[in-house]
C-alpha cells in the first residue's frame, strides 16, 4: 500500500450548477466551479491513491464536522458567496478542528481577496505596484491625486468581474460615473490605480516560503479583432475566442520571475496559485495581483494551461501541489 492510501483526504468546493439552480446570476457564481473541474480533480487525487471523500461546500463541511466526521488533511478550493472573508471560511472552520489542508491558510485568503490591502502589503516591501487609491465613497474619488488614465475595478472580486472596456478611465467625468457603477453594482470599494500600458504576464507558482518556485508563465496576447486590450470578465470566460497566450522570451521571464515570488513570499501564500504582473509605461513589471486559490479546471485554467505550455500534464500539476502540502505539514 503507497502512503497516499493511508490518508483520508476531504474536498471541498464550491459548486456552479447548485447555486445557478438555486437562483443566482452566472457572474455572481463566476468563481464558482463546474462539474467538469470537480471530476476532474477528484479522478486524479484518486489516481493519486488518496482516500477521497467530496465534501462540497463550508455549509456541508460544518454538517459533517458536527455529525463527527474528519479526515487527515482537506483539499480546498472553495470561494465563498459572500463577505469580505469569504475565502477564508472554509480554511478557519478547519482550524478549529485542527485539520491542515492544502492551499493557503484563512488570513492570507482575506488579506489577499482585498486587492487594497494587498497591493499596500507588496509597496510596503519596495516592489513595484501602479499608484492606487480605495474609493469607498464618491467623495474619495473627488480628487484621488493620481494621473490618468486611471483602471477602476471592485478591491474585492475575481475572475476578471466588474472589469470591462469601462473600467478604463480619461478623466474626472468618466472617474465618477465609473466608480459609481462600481460602488452600486457590487456594493464594496473600488481600487483606483494608473493605468498600466504594457505587456500582461500570468506567473504560475508551486511551493510555499523559501521552497516556492515558478512553475512557468505566460503572456496574455489580445487577438486583433479584440479592441479593449482589456482582460476582462467576458474576454476570461470566452479567451478562446479574444485571447491566445504565449511564453515570454529570457529576459522578461527573469525579470516577472523575481517579482512574482516575492511577491507570494511576503504575502505568505502557500502550495500553488498565481500572480498577474503588468509592465508600466517605463518597461517596468509591476505587480497587479494575486491569486493564491487559483482556478484548476484541467483545459481551460491559467494554471494548468502555465503547466501544459511546461510539457506538465494535469495528474503531475496536482501531484505536485499534493507533494508540496504534505511536505510542507509533515503528512
Amino acid at each position: 500500500m503507497s502512503r497516499n492510501n493511508l490518508i483520508k483526504l476531504g474536498f471541498t468546493y464550491d459548486l456552479k450548477h447548485d447555486y445557478l439552480a438555486a437562483g443566482y446570476t452566472e457572474e455572481e457564481v463566476a468563481e464558482f466551479d463546474t462539474e467538469e473541474t470537480i471530476d476532474g480533480i477528484a479522478n486524479v487525487l484518486q489516481n493519486l491513491g488518496y482516500r477521497l471523500e467530496k465534501i462540497g461546500g463550508v455549509q456541508s463541511l460544518i454538517r459533517k464536522l458536527s455529525a463527527g466526521e474528519r479526515w487527515d488533511l482537506v483539499f480546498n478550493i472553495c470561494e465563498g458567496l459572500s463577505g469580505s472573508c469569504r475565502e477564508a471560511q472554509v480554511p478557519v472552520v478547519l482550524d478549529v478542528y485542527q485539520i491542515p489542508y492544502v492551499f493557503s491558510d484563512g488570513l492570507v485568503l482575506s488579506v489577499t481577496l482585498d486587492k487594497g490591502i494587498t497591493k499596500h502589503i507588496v509597496r510596503d516591501h519596495g516592489l513595484p505596484t501602479a499608484n492606487f487609491k480605495v474609493v469607498r465613497s464618491l467623495d474619495d474619488a473627488e480628487d484621488t491625486g493620481l494621473h490618468f488614465p486611471l483602471f477602476v475595478k471592485p478591491v474585492g472580486e475575481g475572475t476578471g468581474k466588474g472589469i470591462g472596456p469601462h473600467s478604463r478611465v480619461e478623466n474626472n467625468e468618466m472617474l465618477m460615473l465609473a466608480c459609481k457603477h462600481q460602488l452600486e453594482t457590487h456594493n464594496q470599494p473600488v481600487l483606483v490605480e494608473e493605468f498600466l500600458p504594457g505587456r500582461e504576464i500570468t506567473v504560475g507558482i508551486i511551493g510555499s516560503g523559501k521552497q516556492a518556485r515558478v512553475l512557468g508563465m505566460m503572456e496574455v496576447n489580445f487577438l486583433p479583432h479584440e479592441k479593449s486590450g482589456i482582460y476582462s470578465y467576458e474576454n476570461k470566460a470566452h479567451y478562446e475566442d479574444y485571447i491566445s497566450y504565449s511564453a515570454p522570451e529570457k529576459s522578461v521571464y527573469e525579470a516577472c520571475e523575481a517579482l512574482a515570488l516575492r511577491s507570494w513570499q511576503v504575502l505568505g501564500c502557500k502550495d500553488a496559485g498565481r500572480v498577474d504582473i503588468r509592465y508600466d509605461k517605463h518597461g517596468v513589471p509591476n505587480f497587479m495581483e494575486v491569486n493564491p486559490l487559483a482556478g484548476l479546471n484541467p483545459f481551460h485554467s491559467d494554471l494548468p494551461i502555465i503547466a501544459r505550455m511546461q510539457g506538465i500534464d494535469f495528474q503531475n500539476l496536482i501531484s505536485m501541489i499534493m507533494e508540496g502540502a504534505t511536505n510542507r505539514l509533515g503528512i
